[in-house]
């Protein structure tokens, strides 16, 4: 069990955690609201969520040294302080070609976040209780994901401007920027067990599996999330793109479900199967995303949830491996790699999916996608290694 310092850190890392996914899943929640005021279509809304998304990943390597050098407190301030002001900058542009480059500055600000708050999380925190932390923090996470549109959709039931969403972001970020450098945190250092060449090259490479299986995860995420609110759009839905917040709350109540799979995965992870447990939630992706391909009417707000529900899973047993097949003292760095490749890479999902021909095409592509990483991560379960700490 976590002790008591330990939760607390961990919750208030949770907080700035779920407040990264509600920058996040913004843009993709008034989505259909900024293409219709601007009349710029699917593919340049896809283009600008992946405007967003590609800083959000390519920073994290620089990010990650970063809180190396300088500390995750200091840089989990800097996160919120410089979100908040993207947010003024996104709610007072009037041009649609403007928004590109404050969702540019939101998304290199925000690729602050996993490094810091996932590096300081695991190295206080020891092999048997970091799943379960890390499951915490992946509810919080899927609390921001959920309540973005959520949030959403209240604001644009209410008549409301798609720019109050982003208005509305700016005084708890604030908030919990002050409570996070008010904060002192420290590090537990625990004595490395030393390893030979070998088995240091060994760890180094499965490193690189588990990247690899990420750049997957991320495309398929960040297609998800980005058009989910149009995709439950469809007429045969009854909640038309027309009736402004409705499709947006039922995102949000579909997204919610990723709390329930995020404690689930921390609370089952076993630090000696995480491998293959890993495996096993990815192999169960691959048919949720077929029903998201074939669904329709209300059938696809079944499938995007139980999606939803299987997906997230992953979090708690990808986040663990990553420490468990990186050195401490680098721990932020590799975590920014992770971050870089898995979701600069990976948002590029948007991208692609705007230029799909059809949600065929699209969840179908995806499937097959998450069914070679799942047969890739694999490899990790039957080389399964003693973690070194």
């Amino acid at each position: 069990m976590l002790s008591r310092t330990t939760l607390k850190l961990v919750l208030l890392v949770s907080c700035a955690h779920a407040l990264v996914h509600v920058f996040e899943l913004s843009l993709p929640s008034v989505e259909q609201e900024i293409d219709a005021e601007f009349e710029c279509g699917v593919r340049l809304t896809g283009l600008l969520g992946t405007a967003w998304r590609f800083p959000w990943g390519a920073a994290a390597l620089l990010a990650g040294w970063l809180v190396d050098r300088y500390g995750s407190r200091s840089m989990l301030t800097i996160y919120l302080l410089g979100c908040a002001t993207m947010c003024v900058c996104v709610a007072t542009t009037s041009d649609f070609y403007a928004l590109f480059l404050p969702m540019i500055g939101m998304g290199t600000f925000a690729s602050i976040y996993h490094p810091a708050g996932l590096s300081l999380i695991s190295q206080t925190t020891t092999p048997k209780t970091r799943p379960f932390a890390l499951g915490i923090h992946g509810v919080f996470g899927s609390l921001g994901i959920g309540g973005a549109p959520l949030m959403a959709g209240l604001i644009l039931s209410a008549q409301l401007s798609w720019r109050t969403h982003y208005w509305l972001l700016i005084p708890p970020t604030l908030l919990l920027a002050v409570g996070i450098y008010c904060t002192q945190t420290s590090t537990q250092h625990r004595t490395h067990v030393s390893v030979s060449k070998e088995e240091d090259s060994a760890h180094w490479w499965f490193f690189g599996i588990l990247v690899t299986i990420g750049v997957v995860l991320g495309i398929t995420y960040s297609a998800f999330l980005h058009f989910l609110p149009r995709y439950l759009s469809d007429e045969s839905l009854t909640v038309s793109s027309e009736v402004g917040g409705r499709q947006q709350l039922l995102a949000g109540g579909l997204l919610f479900l990723g709390c329930i799979g995020q404690y689930t995965a921390g609370h089952l992870a076993r630090h000696r199967i995480l491998e293959w447990q890993l495996s096993l939630v990815m192999a169960l992706n691959v048919p949720c995303l077929i029903g998201m391909a074939v669904a329709t009417g209300w059938l696809r707000a079944l499938a995007a949830g139980t999606f939803a529900l299987c997906h997230f899973m992953h979090q708690p047993l990808y986040n663990s491996l990553i420490a468990k097949y990186t050195p401490a003292s680098r721990r932020s760095l590799c975590y920014g790699f992770s971050f870089t490749m898995g979701l600069g890479i990976g948002g590029i999902g948007p991208t692609l999916a705007g230029f799909s021909p059809n949600d065929l095409t699209t969840y179908l592509s995806l499937a097959l996608a998450t069914g070679i990483a799942s047969g890739i991560s694999l490899l990790l379960a039957f080389q399964n290694k003693p973690e070194t700490e």
